[in-house]
């Protein structure tokens, strides 16, 4: 009998710069492509949030199917399952008598602890997991995981100085091994998909990577990256990003041939600046394990903030008193997507303006946003509550300012509907004299 190997997909559904399937594409045994969607992720089980929302999975189906299509080409077969990993991988390990598992590693402690539960119901087969999300290896870093910079940086001065830094992508693979032979089962490519904002999928995620760095926009991302609206005005990358349908370091060349191609500039490098971001989050996710979700997050003090159903539902729905908040939460729902400064906005209104237990919010954003990132999404919200990393505490958008500096002709607030509030349940709200942290 051929040796068989089951390659468990997550957030890594592409053909380049993918080193399992590199490392696979001479492999004589046969190759099972698994991805499974877990019914959890349509229960409220976080903060009374679900982890998939309408937006977010109807781009995991598109990607879903992209890839499907890809490795078809290639002879191979993505099959889709529903289930518990660890239960459902298990069994397919053992039913099919395959030896190896092989994923990407995962930075998430949820993630991490389903595949230690595998390990434990399969002891017989072989596990190998790739850091493959990142820029770097653990092995390639500067310093030990137990002594990463306490801010990012220091985390960047040191990477920076590394004489080789980033490896090359590696390119996309132009064969794959047999499937395993198996009963019919659930095909991806069979479901019908729509996205309202984004197209997912590797073939979008390259063509949209190919249309911005054709363009002039790298050269001037430092200065439009705070815009509310404009899809131009950032690089979106984060939307495919999260799906591992493009690379971290295939964007990383990208802006470097760019730079070698047009002149390297500020923007350009703030490209790379943002990229190195990401790098952080993913580390520090890795070290801080459990702290990442908890209330007091790295700090010994927690927040001066509590929990109102209220509030919170009003924040949700884009019906505080706030407008430009509310146009925010109205793009976020109707979208799927928001800018980086709205962001900010919108969690920093959470934290400072309705005094509410920031895990609310990130749970809201983790089921909204269809390029979430457990990594940069709680590291972000903990920044903003000033529990994260950041020494200067937790952050500040005044709104009125924001407004001022960002949509001071009110077109933002009026495209999206943002003057619908309810100031009701928000009499005691005052934007300056909430207690510091």
């Amino acid at each position: 009998m051929k040796k068989r190997v089951l390659y468990w997909l997550q957030n890594d559904l592409r053909l380049a710069d993918n080193e399992v399937l590199s490392e696979l594409a001479d492999f004589a045994g046969e190759l099972d492509l698994v991805f499974v969607i877990e019914p959890r992720w349509f229960r409220q089980t976080n903060y009374q949030q679900k982890p998939y929302g309408e937006h977010k999975y109807n781009f995991l189906l598109e990607s879903l199917s992209a890839f499907a299509n890809a490795v078809e080409n290639l002879g191979q077969t993505l099959h889709v399952i529903t289930g518990e990993p660890e239960y459902v991988i298990s069994q397919r390990l053992q039913k099919y008598n395959i030896e190896t598992l092989v994923c990407t590693e995962q930075v998430g402690v949820y993630e991490q602890k389903q595949l230690e539960k595998i390990k434990a119901l399969c002891p017989q087969a072989a596990v190998k997991t790739y850091q493959q999300d990142t820029l770097f290896k653990a092995a390639d870093l500067p310093f030990q995981l137990d002594e990463l910079p306490k801010n990012f940086t220091a985390f960047r001065k040191k990477v920076e100085a590394e004489p080789t830094f980033i490896a090359a992508p590696r390119p996309a693979v132009s064969r794959l091994p047999h499937p395993v032979q198996l009963c019919a089962e659930h095909n991806i490519a069979d479901v019908v998909t729509q996205s309202a904002s984004f197209k997912g999928g590797l073939f979008a995620a390259q063509q949209h990577c190919s249309s911005y760095f054709s363009s002039k926009a790298p050269s001037s991302y430092k200065e439009t990256r705070n815009e509310l609206d404009g899809f131009s005005n950032s690089t979106k990358f984060s939307v495919w990003l999260a799906g591992g349908t493009i690379s971290a370091k295939q964007l990383y060349n990208e802006v470097e041939k760019y730079e070698h191609q047009n002149g390297a500039n500020e923007s350009s490098y703030w490209i790379k600046f943002e990229l190195l971001w990401r790098e952080y989050f993913k580390w520090h996710a890795l070290q801080a394990g459990a702290k990442l979700f908890l209330f007091k997050g790295q700090k010994q003090n927690a927040p001066l903030t509590t929990f109102n159903s209220q509030r919170f539902t009003a924040w949700c729905n884009g019906c505080t008193p706030f407008p430009l908040v509310n146009a925010i939460m109205h793009e976020l729902n109707t979208t799927g997507f928001i800018s980086n400064r709205s962001r900010q906005i919108a969690a920093s209104c959470l934290v400072n303006e309705l005094a509410l237990d920031w895990r609310y919010g990130a749970a809201y954003f983790e089921q909204q946003l269809i390029d979430y990132d457990v990594a940069a999404n709680w590291g972000n919200w903990q920044y903003i509550a000033g529990v994260g990393v950041d020494p200067r505490g937790g952050r500040h958008f005044h709104i009125n300012k924001q407004t001022a500096l960002y949509d001071p002709l009110s077109r933002f607030i009026r495209k999206w509907n943002g003057e619908q509030t309810t100031t009701s349940l928000f009499d005691s709200v005052d934007e300056v004299d909430w207690p510091s942290r």
